[in-house]
């Protein structure tokens, strides 16, 4: 089998690259009175970054992407709205199994995520006939964090460089995955979406695939609740969902949590440079993906 290595090479740095360049200078200025250190670092930091995302565009030019609509009968913009019944019945389903093959994640964040890198890579390479290997490296906290209060993760499209912002249980094979799926090329949200699902949930390993299903059963949420967190809290408590996995859940969004000024400014400027990168918005996070999967399945069905 043909293997493709995008090398990622700002991934391995001590400190996100990113960070180094916007931030070097006001650092400089603040701790010894002189911005010249700063810029020096500044631009010593632009020129690795430069060198890594060329070095990556060029490997990536050899990868053959997943055609979504030929693979999955589905894409960004075909798809058919899932039914609010089946999607009550979709959280009762999956609630249940999350329960049965639940144990708490104890592994270690470096080994999850090359757990995680693998599994998606070789779920990737059964469909193209190509494997895509990059780099397994995640940062605990770079400035997007505060850029993006709202996000558990993100990724620098760029250089592949990824961050996963907190802790979060259950949730967080998922959350690598999607970001994995960035780092391998593929842009859109609900692209990335989709293959850490379709990776995860057919994974041998219960701890990967349970992280498929509560994705799963959170977006079903986010989309019932109407943007609701009073509502969320009531719907979840309806679930079979349990102990660990509930309070995950909760944390995920809190009953109280309001978006404020500056969040809500974040997600609208987000919403829209999705859309203008021809995707469908917020949205694909949850009325997107589960659309997806509900397209995909009935579509597979009635192939059987």
């Amino acid at each position: 089998m043909e293997t493709i290595r995008i090398p990622n090479s700002a991934t391995y740095s001590p400190i996100a690259l990113t960070d180094l360049i916007f931030a070097a200078p006001l650092a400089s200025r603040l701790l010894i009175g002189a911005t010249l250190p700063g810029r020096i670092l500044q631009l010593a930091a632009a020129g690795v970054y430069a060198g890594s995302v060329v070095g990556d565009w060029a490997s990536r030019r050899g990868v053959r992407k997943i055609d979504f609509l030929e693979t999955y009968s589905a894409d960004v913009d075909h798809m058919e709205e899932m039914p609010e019944s089946r999607r009550h019945e979709d959280v009762q389903r999956f609630s249940e199994e999350l329960m049965d093959i639940y144990s708490p994640v104890t592994r270690k964040r470096d080994i999850l995520a090359a757990d995680v890198n693998e599994r998606l890579t070789s779920y990737m390479a059964g469909i193209t006939g190509q494997r895509v290997e990059t780099s397994s490296a995640v940062r605990n906290v770079t400035l997007a964090r505060f850029m993006m209060p709202f996000a558990s993760g993100s990724c620098d499209i760029l250089s592949g460089d990824i961050a996963v912002f907190r802790p979060t249980g259950v949730f967080e094979p998922h959350i690598l995955a999607h970001e994995f799926s960035h780092r391998k090329g593929y842009l859109k949200e609900l692209e990335a979406q989709a293959l850490a699902y379709l990776s995860l949930s057919g994974s041998r390993d219960p701890q990967l695939r349970q992280s498929a299903l509560a994705e799963r059963i959170y977006r079903n949420l986010r989309v019932l609740d109407g943007d609701d967190p009073e509502r969320y809290a009531e719907l979840l408590d309806a679930t079979p969902l349990a102990d660990e996995v509930l309070e995950d859940f909760r944390r995920l969004r809190p009953p109280d949590q309001r978006a404020g000024a500056v969040t809500k400014a974040m997600k609208d400027l987000y919403d829209t440079r999705m859309k203008m990168t021809g995707q469908n918005g917020l949205s694909d996070y949850d009325r997107g993906f589960t659309n997806f999967l509900y397209t995909f399945e009935e579509s597979s069905a009635q192939a059987a």
